[in-house]
């Protein structure tokens, strides 16, 4: 088995801190005190965006952009009788499929603390045949806490945070765990601008936040940055699996970098994702084109808020997604790194985008 081309112990780092939209506190601490090591400045803006800027020779621009949030839950009640059990209720933060909740472990972040508990699920036999084909609803998940509801109404309360807890671990060749989207684009984004020195444009690299309640932070800094290129990293889908056709594939692990041609927020400039496959070609970089039919990314947040701007965006593929055990191989990470930084060492404002 090959060991990883990068250091994955940062990459477990970003997974395993949580940071739902909004509240993507703990995870922007860590970006910013790697950025401060690899750029000429790094600020934060009111959102809780950080930009870490890497002046270039030139007056030409690019942002490049990776989101710091992650699916999760925020408390929306604390139920339970005076002689039992408390058990808390769940208001989504981003898009959960409530079928993958089921017999898992969380943590609820508390003011005074974190506070495990679990998403039990009654035993098959149990059920009856009604109850068995049931779809699952989030807001009929109760989390089981395991403490007197007494005690768990005193320590927890309503807009409390809950993540998924999960540790990530190396599988074979790949990568899993949760958050991998976007955690392990944010870490290639930060391999990138640690490895990229003295380029000719101006790289502003943003971690951006809530983009998985509606791209807004990347459509707030498409005014402020307002760059002349925007580039967006963000996971795939790659349905290389047993019950998937060729065509619903998507992607696949192992077969290199995703250059994306479109999903259902934008279509990447040609130019643009032709320059990068000329890139990739010209340096021996493994990569595949990505036709995503559904999902959005932060690509789109930047194409029009301040005016028409040439977009592209590099992505990794990824299994399982939206779930805890989201699956990416260390090669592919490992050449979307490799394309991020040759393109950005390349980009010098004299590559024509506009049509």
């Amino acid at each position: 088995m090959k060991s990883a081309p990068f250091d994955t112990e940062l990459l477990e780092t970003l997974t395993e801190t949580s940071g739902v939209p909004g509240y993507e506190d703990r995870v922007r601490e860590l970006v910013v005190e790697e950025l401060e090591d690899s750029v000429d400045r790094v600020r934060t803006d009111a959102m809780g965006n950080v930009v870490g800027t890497l002046e270039g020779d030139g007056e030409y621009s690019v942002a490049v952009a990776a989101h710091m949030d992650e699916i999760g839950f925020m408390v929306r009640n604390v139920r339970g009788e005076d002689d039992g059990f408390g058990f808390v209720e769940l208001d989504a933060l981003g898009g959960w499929d409530a079928r993958v909740l089921t017999a898992q472990r969380v943590m609820i972040h508390t003011e005074d603390g974190d506070v495990p508990g679990v998403i039990g699920s009654p035993p098959p036999h149990t059920l009856d045949e009604e109850e068995r084909e049931k779809t699952p609803e989030v807001e009929d998940v109760a989390v089981d806490v395991g403490l007197p509801y007494e005690e768990a109404d005193e320590r927890i309360s309503p807009g409390d945070l809950v993540t998924m807890d999960q540790t990530t671990e190396r599988v074979g060749e790949t990568i899993t765990g949760k958050a991998l989207d976007d955690r392990v684009c944010l870490f290639a984004m930060l391999e990138a601008a640690r490895r990229l020195e003295a380029p000719d444009a101006t790289i502003h690299f943003c971690a951006t936040v809530q983009e998985e309640v509606g791209l807004r932070g990347a459509n707030a800094l498409g005014v402020d940055v307002d760059p002349d290129l925007a580039v967006a990293l963000d996971v795939t889908v790659a349905n290389d699996l047993p019950e998937f056709d060729d065509g619903e594939h998507v992607t696949e692990l192992g077969e290199g970098t995703a250059i994306k041609l479109k999903d259902s927020s934008v279509i990447t400039n040609p130019k643009v994702h032709r320059r990068m496959q000329a890139v990739a070609d010209e340096r021996g970089i493994d990569h595949q084109l990505e036709i995503l039919p559904a999902g959005g990314t932060d690509t789109a947040g930047f194409q029009n808020t301040a005016g028409a701007k040439p977009v592209g965006a590099i992505s990794v593929p990824t299994r399982y997604l939206h779930t805890v055990t989201e699956t990416a191989h260390v090669d592919d990470i490992a050449a979307t790194i490799d394309l991020l930084e040759a393109f950005l060492e390349t980009e010098d404002g004299d590559h024509e985008y506009t049509f």
